[in-house]
């Protein structure tokens, strides 16, 4: 597995990591999660080099953390473990954004302890609490980088006036965003800001929660598969035109010989070597899937016929649904 530089600082990762959330969080029911299963699936990692974990304290909530932390016995020098801090969720069920200074440093020693780790090495602020300036918030970061807490720092989620006066405070390593052929509004401003100050860039959802696969139908979601449903492009009346495009990646996947989710990571992949897509996965096979695209190189003829099919003007509905909240 090629090996990425995220940021100036010293950085490197596997250049595909491995989204944890799943497995714990969200996607699927609890029945459905199984944690042998997701052990064996970091095993994997490991076994075919992916070097990046990413988990954050509120998936599950904590439960994600406790599970690395299990997988990480005895060969903590394997992987890199990146994990967040900021959003809370709240005993009525509800979610917050904490970005206070004293909530940093608690946050960090709770999730050290649940990974059962000594140092962190990329420490994300989830989401930007716009009632703290940033530069409190990434202070108060910077001092668990002096403590020996942490080793680099990241941001989710923000835009280029965020990036820039929090690169001022202490320099950053990744900004984590989403980013796919379905979602690419990061190419706007996000992209220029990062590249221009040396920060790396962590993809999220870089298989569109799924929908890039070709296994996601309109049964799916009448099936009960309620975290997809929120969002606005899997919503009745976009989710069709949506598969319509899915579908036709399908078939330029199919000619090439490659599956759909490896063909839209692949063409992720080539969009800079600055750039790490973490896609999420909970299963050995769809980890070796993922872990195939990093293999795959695309002629510009590809690249062109794939941008053409997913355009931004041909998806329908917004990537999240709430993106006034999101920092852009």
């Amino acid at each position: 597995m090629e090996h990425r530089k995220l940021g100036t600082q010293g950085l490197e990762v596997s250049a595909l990591g491995l989204g944890c959330m799943g497995m714990s969080d969200f996607y699927g029911t609890a029945e459905e999660r199984d944690e042998c299963e997701a052990i064996a699936t970091i095993d994997r990692a490991a076994e075919l080099g992916v070097t990046m974990l990413d988990t954050a304290d509120m998936y599950g909530p904590f439960t994600n953390e406790q599970l690395i932390g299990k997988a990480l016995t005895g060969r903590r020098d394997q992987f890199i473990v990146a994990t967040k801090f900021g959003i809370e969720r709240l005993a009525d069920g509800s979610q917050g954004i904490n970005g206070r200074p004293e909530y940093v440093h608690r946050a960090c020693d709770a999730s050290l302890q649940r990974l059962d780790i000594d140092v962190i090495d990329l420490y994300y602020q989830h989401r930007l609490d716009r009632s703290v300036p940033i530069e409190e918030t990434v202070g108060a970061m910077a001092q668990l980088v002096d403590a020996g807490k942490v080793r680099f720092l990241g941001l989710c989620e923000v835009g280029p006036a965020t990036i820039r006066r929090a690169n001022a405070v202490h320099p950053l390593t990744a900004v984590q965003s989403e980013y796919s052929l379905f979602s690419r509004d990061a190419e706007e401003t996000v992209l220029p800001a990062v590249r221009e100050l040396g920060v790396g860039f962590v993809a999220f959802s870089p298989l569109g929660r799924g929908i890039l696969t070709g296994a996601i139908s309109a049964g799916t979601l009448a099936s009960g598969d309620v975290r997809r449903a929120r969002f606005p492009r899997f919503a009745e009346g976009n989710l069709d035109a949506n598969l319509a495009i899915t579908a036709r990646i399908g078939d330029i996947a199919a000619e090439k010989g490659v599956t759909a989710a490896q063909l839209a990571l692949a063409w992720l992949l080539q969009r800079g070597h600055d750039i790490v897509p973490i896609p999420g996965t909970k299963r050995p096979d769809r980890l070796e899937e993922n872990a195939k695209a990093a293999g795959i190189v695309l002629d510009p003829a590809d690249i062109a016929l794939l941008e053409a099919a997913a355009s931004p003007e041909n998806v329908r509905g917004d990537r999240h649904w709430d993106m006034a909240a999101i920092d852009r």
